[in-house]
């Protein structure tokens, strides 16, 4: 396979309900056979709520603006060029601690799918009650 040039004004920003998401690698947009990895912005206010990928390691790198970074029960806040590390299966979640868009970098390995596989646990306990 050939290498691929990604430019960030060519990645494609889906709307979603907390932000925006864009692919920079995964088997359908580059070929990728073991890296997934999408950026995403959070808006201010809102995040990407409580949920696992069972099969996928992830590191989640904060590009700009303050992210409140959970893992598991553990929060902490993140700033530009801090990450986390998020083992298989760990619950975790990404919400917007500023007052202006997050930028936020996400990479999976290995693909599942189309990129990642993801379970939704924000209404399960305790992570339902977790934000207060």
């Amino acid at each position: 396979m050939d290498g691929k040039f990604i430019l960030d004004r060519e990645i494609k920003l889906q709307a979603m309900d907390w932000g925006r998401l864009g692919w920079v690698s995964s088997p359908v947009h580059n070929g990728a056979a073991q890296l997934a990895i999408i950026v995403g912005d959070l808006n201010p206010g809102d995040g990407h709520s409580f949920h696992k990928h069972p099969d996928q390691e992830e590191v989640m790198c904060v590009v700009s603006g303050k992210v409140e970074q959970w893992i598991d029960k553990e929060k902490r806040i993140l700033g530009a060029g801090d990450s986390a590390f998020i083992p298989p299966g760990v619950v975790h979640a990404s919400f917007n601690a500023g007052d202006t868009d997050a930028r936020v970098m996400a990479i999976f390995s290995p693909c599942v799918g189309q990129g990642f596989e993801m379970v939704d646990m924000a209404g399960e306990s305790p992570w339902r009650s977790l934000r207060g």
